[in-house]
C-alpha cells in the first residue's frame, strides 16, 4: 500500500530533473499519474508503466492555456478525477539588470508564472479535495543576477497563499515548496557549484512533496516549505519588521532619523535565498 493509493495526479515539467523524480515518487507510492513536459515526458510515463505503475504523458506547453486546460482533461478522461497538481514546470534565466531582454524575461513570466496560474486555474475547476504543488525557490527572496526568475517565484508564492485561502472552502490545500537539487538547470547558472553540488541528486525532493499530495498532509495548507537534502523549514511570507514607529505625523528629518536610528536597513546582495 502506497500514501498516493487511487489519487490521480498531474506532474508538469516531469521530462526531466525534479518534475521526474516527483513522477516516479508519486507513481511508486500508488498515484496515476499525468507526466507533462514538452520533452521527454512519453519516455518517463512508460518506464512508469513498464514499472508496474500507471501513467500517460502530456507534452503541451503550460505557458498555452488550452494547453493547461487539456493536461488537466486528460487527467479526467484517464483516471477519471484530478486529485493532485504539482506546478513544477519552469525555465531559469540569470542575466544583469543592463542585459536582460525584453523577450527572454516575457517568457520567464509567461512559464513560470502564468503556466502555473493556467494548470491551477483548470484544476480548481474540478477539484473538489486534494492538494496542489507550487514550486517556487529561494530565490523568491530576491537574488542577485536573476531578477526575472526571482520575481516569477515571489509571484507563485504570493499566488500559493491566495489559492489557499480561496480553496479552503473546496477542501483543496495548496502549498509550495522550494527545493534544492543538482537538475539540468543547474549548467546554466554561474553559482551553480555555490548553491547545489552533484550528490543532491533530485530524489531526495520527491517525498515531500509526495506527503504533501497525500493525506497525511490533511491540515496543512498556505504553506512555503524550504527543503534542502539535509534541512527542512518553513519560511514566513512578508511580514511586518519589528520595530513599528507610530508619530501622529512625519516629516523627511524624521524619516531619516528613523532610519538612523531605530530601522536597520538589510543591505543588498545579501545571500538569503542558499539557506
Amino acid at each position: 500500500m502506497g500514501v498516493l493509493d487511487g489519487k490521480a495526479v498531474i506532474v508538469t515539467g516531469a521530462g526531466r530533473g525534479l518534475g521526474e523524480a516527483y513522477a516516479r515518487h508519486a507513481a511508486a507510492e500508488g498515484a496515476q499519474v499525468v507526466v507533462n513536459d514538452i520533452k521527454g515526458a512519453p519516455s518517463v510515463a512508460a518506464s512508469i508503466v513498464a514499472a508496474g505503475g500507471l501513467a500517460v504523458a502530456h507534452t503541451g506547453s503550460v505557458a498555452d492555456p488550452l494547453a493547461a486546460s487539456a493536461v488537466v482533461d486528460l487527467c479526467l478522461s484517464s483516471f477519471g478525477q484530478v486529485d493532485g497538481l504539482v506546478n513544477n514546470a519552469g525555465i531559469t534565466h540569470f542575466a544583469e539588470p543592463w542585459e536582460d531582454e525584453p523577450d527572454i524575461l516575457r517568457s520567464v513570466i509567461e512559464v513560470n508564472v502564468l503556466g502555473t496560474m493556467y494548470c491551477g486555474t483548470a484544476a480548481a475547476k474540478v477539484m473538489r479535495g486534494g492538494s496542489i504543488v507550487n514550486v517556487v525557490s529561494g530565490a523568491m527572496l530576491g537574488r542577485a543576477d536573476a531578477a526575472a526568475y526571482s520575481a516569477s517565484k515571489g509571484a507563485i508564492a504570493s499566488v500559493t497563499m491566495s489559492w489557499a485561502a480561496s480553496l479552503a472552502a473546496r477542501n483543496v490545500r495548496v502549498n509550495a515548496v522550494a527545493p534544492l537539487a543538482w537538475t539540468p538547470m543547474m549548467d546554466t547558472d554561474p553559482r551553480a557549484d555555490q548553491i547545489s553540488s552533484p550528490d543532491q541528486t533530485p530524489d531526495k525532493m520527491a517525498p515531500l512533496v509526495t506527503y504533501l499530495l497525500s493525506d497525511l498532509a490533511a491540515d496543512v495548507t498556505g504553506q512555503l516549505i524550504r527543503f534542502l537534502p539535509d534541512k527542512l523549514h518553513v519560511i514566513s511570507q512578508y511580514a511586518v519588521k519589528h520595530p513599528v514607529l507610530a508619530r501622529d505625523s512625519w516629516d523627511v528629518e524624521g524619516i531619516a532619523a528613523a532610519f538612523a536610528t531605530d530601522l536597520t536597513p538589510e543591505p543588498p546582495g545579501r545571500v538569503r535565498w542558499r539557506v
